[in-house]
């Protein structure tokens, strides 16, 4: 089943089971996609379900900076709420490759490249993406790979 399909399946339900913090949650979640599709329309049509990925890792970002602030000014109870919907958007990512294997296929797309400086970066970058796709967290490899170039 797509994403697209998830989502206005998972609303229903949420709506039936009363749910109203998760219904709120998927109901953004449609909007934010309804406009990167219109954003898309450029080029073509609606976007692909790796993009849709990304804006939901994108979304998670801005909701997790959020909470942060929320936390330092004192209004846990949004931060709270925050937190919420991150773990509500969390449910529909890939698994995430953990941290060795992470750190295991870096190495090895760095030995294939023969990936030596920064310089190489982009190059280790599209490989991983192009291995691992939407299950990349490109935020975490980027991180890996500076480590794993800089040493």
């Amino acid at each position: 089943m797509s994403l697209r399909a998830r989502f206005m399946e998972d609303l229903k339900a949420a709506m039936k089971a009363g749910q109203s913090g998760r219904v709120g949650t998927l109901r953004m979640v449609n909007a934010r996609l309804k406009d990167v599709d219109i954003g898309a329309r450029a080029k073509g049509g609606e976007v692909a379900e790796d993009e849709i990925v990304s804006m939901l890792r994108g979304m998670i970002k801005s909701r997790t900076e959020s909470a942060a602030m929320y936390r330092q000014g004192g209004r846990p109870e949004l931060a709270e709420k925050e937190e919420a919907e991150i773990e509500t958007i969390r449910g529909y990512l890939p698994a995430e490759l953990d941290a060795a294997t992470l750190e295991a296929a870096t190495r090895e797309a760095i030995a294939e490249l023969g990936a030596a400086s920064m310089q190489d970066m982009g190059r280790v970058m599209a490989a991983l993406k192009a291995r691992f796709g939407a299950a990349l967290d490109a935020g975490r490899a980027s991180a890996t790979v500076k480590t794993l170039l800089s040493a």
